[in-house]
């Protein structure tokens, strides 16, 4: 445990030191209402005047914070000391399937027809990618040391702004600032807790971890981003946190606070939060062999959850590829039609038992008599239990 801390502390200075290319620190440069939009459409007013919490976590000008700001710690770099993806560049997936080992991990998100892959060789080390998706802004985000994706829409109030690296965590987890106010956001659910935007949330969009394989299967048509053109010069494919992934881990990094003990820290779990409910799903209840179907019910919706083998855990081996076998996992609405289907896995696909039709896993009908359905995608966390109980402390926990 020692070495692995060692090793996460000098990830953090290596990241400060390769540093010289990022932008200024924010809280010495002019802000902008309008952040950094994605379009010459004129920038929208709509963002209050107040101080930055970057500068100051504890102004009396904020609103009550959502979170004890002196448990918002410092996690070694400073602000976009890690920094963002504001110019993303894209490949076209068809001309470039073999860009990367085929279990190796991305960020999947299709927003309008507009299908896109973010490689956690990318995120790992910058943590943010501001986009624009099916004419949608939005932020993806990715935080290594509670191993989880999320994706925001970066318009607030009807005005666009980006997301920063703040170099703070709560609870080991990533905390983000907007752009436009300097408000502080907890990446695992999308919230301000400190700072004039207090309290406001962000829409969410499902985007799940896949393995590279089943993205460019999925998405023959889709876009890939080009980790060697971000501007900054990373040992992009390797691993900065390696061995993080162990159960055997019971000290997460720089975690305060009482753990919740009915599972291990590191324990993976699929998050499901829905319906004024959640449920966390052990990795080993909802995984067997090369997939499984899981028929479950959260919130009073009757879901399906989707896994299947292929994809390396991005922090368990010094190289991504190296990985333990974690597989990937969609989670989605099981009512089609006014019908709640009930799902299989046979014959190395996703089956359900009303039509016998053919479902992949990211939810898409490939064959059968509901051919070319896309079954509602659900937003779910691919993480660590001491993150998921902490944000989520009510939550059911599913071991089997």
């Amino acid at each position: 445990m020692r070495s692995l801390w060692l090793a996460l502390a000098a990830s953090a200075i290596l990241v400060v030191s390769a540093c010289s290319s990022a932008s200024p620190s924010p809280s010495t440069t002019p802000r902008s209402p309008a952040g950094a939009p994605s379009s010459d459409a004129p920038a929208v007013m709509a963002f209050p005047e107040g101080p930055s919490a970057l500068r100051d976590m504890f102004a009396a000008e904020f609103p009550e914070p959502l979170v004890d700001p002196k448990e918002i710690i410092s996690g070694g770099p400073p602000p976009d000391g890690i920094p963002p993806i504001d110019a993303p560049e894209f490949l076209d997936v068809s001309q470039n399937l073999g860009i990367l080992p085929e279990n190796e991990p991305v960020v999947a998100l299709e927003i309008n027809g507009d299908a896109r892959a973010y490689p956690v060789r990318a995120l790992v080390w910058h943590e943010i990618v501001n986009d624009t998706v099916g004419g949608v802004p939005v932020a993806i985000t990715y935080c290594p040391l509670c191993n989880s994706a999320a994706v925001f829409e970066r318009t607030i109030n009807g005005a666009e702004t980006s997301f920063g690296t703040s170099g703070r965590l709560f609870a080991s987890a990533l905390v983000m600032y907007d752009r436009a106010t300097e408000s502080l956001w907890t990446h695992y659910n999308g919230t301000s807790v400190v700072g004039m935007l207090t309290g406001t949330e962000l829409v969410t969009h499902a985007a799940p971890l896949l393995a590279w394989s089943d993205f460019r299967q999925a998405y023959p048509t889709g876009k890939i981003l080009d980790w060697t053109r971000t501007g900054y010069i990373r040992d992009y494919g390797r691993n900065p946190y390696n061995g993080y992934d162990d159960p055997a881990n019971t000290n997460p990094f720089m975690f305060r606070g009482a753990l919740d003990d009915r599972a291990a820290a590191i324990q993976r779990v699929v998050g499901i939060s829905t319906g004024g409910a959640s449920s966390a799903y052990t990795l080993e209840s909802i995984s067997d062999g090369e997939g499984m179907a899981t028929n479950t019910a959260v919130g009073g919706s009757s879901l399906a959850i989707f896994w299947k083998s292929g994809q390396a855990t991005a922090l368990g081996a010094n190289e991504l590829a190296e990985g333990r076998d974690v597989g990937s996992v969609g989670v989605f609405e099981a009512m089609v039609g006014g019908n709640t289907l009930t799902f299989s896995f046979r014959d190395g696909a996703f089956v359900d038992d009303e039509t016998g039709s053919f479902w992949s896993i990211t939810g898409e009908a490939l064959s059968g008599e509901l051919q070319g359905t896309q079954l509602v995608r659900v937003p779910h966390l691919d993480t660590f239990w001491f993150a998921w109980s902490t944000y989520q402390p009510e939550t059911i926990l599913i071991t089997s």
